[in-house]
């Protein structure tokens, strides 16, 4: 594949992402932050977004497992994960995110299964989309390509 039909599909698939609701502006916005200087600003900055959410969704996992379930524990992890979705633009996480806190406030149980389970499978999508998008940003900066805005 040259160079054009990668920085083509680039384009293509950044623009489904936004379309299908993965990602926002916010992500644009920390897209903007990068420069020559910190050429892999946006990569590094998901990459701690990709290694908090783990953590805290194996947290959230634990204290759902819990006899007795704190609930407001768990309100502050879907909270801090809320964030860090908003932070990088991963908006169906961050949106499912706010349907989970309405469950803990609630202190309902199966709510919250039912929604870790949704922001599990939202976040593993996000996770594979980014980490190809990347892949192929990669692949034009091996060929001596510029990234296409």
């Amino acid at each position: 594949m040259d160079l054009v039909q990668l920085q083509r599909q680039l384009v293509d698939y950044r623009t489904s992402l936004y379309h299908e609701g993965f990602l926002d502006e916010q992500f644009t916005q920390l897209q903007e932050l990068q420069d020559e200087n910190n050429p892999d600003f946006v990569v590094e900055v998901v990459s701690l977004f990709f290694q908090d959410s783990e953590r805290l969704l194996n947290e959230l996992s634990k204290a759902l497992e819990q006899q007795i379930i704190d609930f407001k524990r768990m309100d502050a992890h879907v909270h801090q994960l809320k964030g860090s979705s908003s932070s990088i633009g991963a908006q169906r996480v961050q949106k499912l995110c706010i349907v989970f806190r309405n469950y803990c406030e609630a202190r309902n149980v199966e709510g919250c299964l039912k929604c870790l389970q949704q922001v599990k499978h939202e976040y593993a999508l996000v996770k594979t989309k980014l980490e190809s998008m990347f892949q192929l940003e990669q692949q034009i900066s091996n060929a001596g390509g510029s990234i296409p805005v």
